[in-house]
């Protein structure tokens, strides 16, 4: 019997251990293939990486060699058409002519016409304007018992005043203004006057309808010399007088409608260089247009003077009306 166990062990001994079963194929296989994709995407980064500085690279070049300039020879290059520069537009002259008459007949016959011409230029740093006018009248008286028809002088005078503002802004300017006028009537054969100051231009409107509204201040020093002479009745020579002293201006255009205006115009100069003397004078006038060109218009002219000449009253007056012609 233990001869049968020693056999039973010595054959249990030489009969080898059951093996461990290896481990599914699949696992490692799906390991290793997680592990190529991984590195799949880490060297497709590291290419997109690559390609993205390439091409920023590219862009940095490009933009260098648009901004740095031609090197192509002047000559070789087709010449660019040159731009036509446009005219400088200036406003061209515009103004008014206007004519009055009145002829009276009867007892006495008397014929008396006045005329009045302006024009003004604009341009974008001067204002040209030149006023002139003229008057002229005659009055035959009839024949009496005493005394035979004769004929007598009731009106004889011009005047023109060239003026030149020059723009500092928009609304002030510098000017100078020239004169010069005569009136046989009033004694005064010649007045030639100078002019510097500043003007201010507080608006200067058009509305929508067409109407026109402007007002125009001037502050200035004036200087005239006034040579005298007496025509009527008896020719006589009259003593000079000169006048110098401030001017205070005012020009005011109202537009009551698009073809009907009213205009102002009023001065005053004392005179502060001798004797005391005050000259006002104030023109208002109301304007109706007619047709584009043609209008009719009524003015009334105030004119005084504190220290007239010999025989001579202080304040003369005319209303009159005219027709205009405008361009």
């Amino acid at each position: 019997m233990l001869t049968a166990f020693l056999m039973a062990t010595s054959l249990q001994s030489q009969v080898p251990p059951a093996s461990v079963p290896p481990p599914p194929a699949s696992v490692p296989a799906a390991v290793e293939r997680a592990a190529a994709a991984a590195e799949s995407a880490a060297t497709a980064a590291q290419e997109a990486a690559k390609a993205s500085e390439r091409m920023a690279t590219a862009v940095e070049r490009l933009t260098e060699v648009l901004a740095r300039p031609s090197t192509v020879p002047a000559a070789a290059m087709p010449e660019a058409p040159k731009p036509v520069d446009a005219p400088v537009k200036e406003d061209p002259w515009s103004g008014s002519v206007g004519l009055g008459l009145i002829s009276l007949s009867g007892n006495s016959s008397t014929l008396t016409f006045n005329g009045l011409a302006t024009a003004q230029r604009k341009t974008a740093n001067w204002i040209y304007a030149i006023k002139a006018q003229a008057v002229y009248g005659r009055s035959r008286l009839s024949a009496t018992e005493t005394e035979p028809e004769r004929a007598q002088v009731v009106a004889l005078g011009a005047g023109v005043q060239v003026r030149g503002d020059r723009r500092f802004t928009e609304v002030v300017s510098g000017y100078l203004l020239a004169g010069a006028e005569t009136d046989h009537v009033r004694s005064m054969e010649l007045r030639g006057l100078g002019e510097a100051g500043t003007g201010i231009l507080w608006w200067d409107e058009k509305q929508a309808d067409g109407r026109v509204t402007s007002l125009r201040t001037d502050l200035a020093f004036r200087f005239l010399r006034e040579t005298r002479f007496q025509y009527y009745p008896i020719r006589e020579d009259l003593p000079d007088v000169d006048l110098g002293g401030p001017r205070v201006g005012l020009s005011l255009a109202y537009g009551l409608s698009k073809d009907v205006i009213f205009t102002e115009e009023a001065e005053a100069v004392p005179n502060v260089l001798g004797d005391a003397r005050l000259l006002v004078n104030s023109q208002s006038k109301l304007t109706a247009r007619l047709t584009e060109s043609l209008a009719l218009s009524t003015s009334f002219l105030l004119q005084y003077d504190s220290s007239p000449a010999v025989g001579k009253v202080k304040t003369d007056t005319a209303l009159s009306v005219s027709i205009e012609v405008g361009f």
